[in-house]
């Protein structure tokens, strides 16, 4: 008798164990979806003909973004964004220019800074416009923000670029397309 109570003992902690483990959303599906519904540690910057002409490594190795359409309420940027090889932040190099005329708050357009955009890329040496592997981050200049921040709204992830935000990019973070 003994040993056929033991023996329904462990079935039944068995069954237990099996059980629990389905509650609490623990499936494997629920936990590939809770992978996807977070903040990478990377995200890909592929660049295009719109908003990212500029994205790639330099002849050091580092990795950069170039713009030169960042803008706050008043003031327009130039930013070289850089990485190292690794994809980790290393700096960023601002220069601030007149917002153009004419252009609505909130819209993102080129600063015009067409000789201050070409020595930041001559900084760079010999680069090879390709995709990135780059973690987000963020610092700030004059009270300014700049870099690629990471944000969460309503369980929804996205990594943007300030100051302006006019570009988000969303899961599967691979860069190929972006919201404006």
């Amino acid at each position: 008798m003994g040993r056929a109570r033991g023996l329904r003992c462990g079935v039944l902690a068995l069954w237990l164990v099996v059980a629990l483990a389905g509650c609490g959303g623990g499936s494997a599906e629920r936990a590939e979806e809770a992978d996807v519904d977070r903040m990478p540690a990377r995200f890909r910057i592929v660049p295009d003909d719109y908003h990212v002409p500029y994205a790639g490594t330099a002849e050091d190795g580092r990795k950069f973004f170039l713009s030169d359409e960042l803008f706050g309420p008043a003031s327009a940027y130039v930013g070289l964004f850089l990485w190292n090889a690794d994809g980790t932040f290393d700096e960023v190099k601002v220069d601030e220019v007149g917002r153009p005329a004419g252009v609505p708050p909130g819209q993102a357009a080129s600063a015009g800074a067409d000789q201050l955009r070409a020595a930041r890329l001559a900084e760079l040496g010999k680069y090879v416009l390709e995709p990135i592997d780059v973690a987000p981050f963020a610092v700030e200049r004059n009270g300014v923000t700049f870099g690629w921040v990471g944000t969460e709204f309503e369980g929804i992830y996205s990594i943007h670029i300030e100051p302006g935000d006019f570009i988000a990019y969303y899961e599967p973070w691979d860069g190929l397309e972006y919201d404006t």
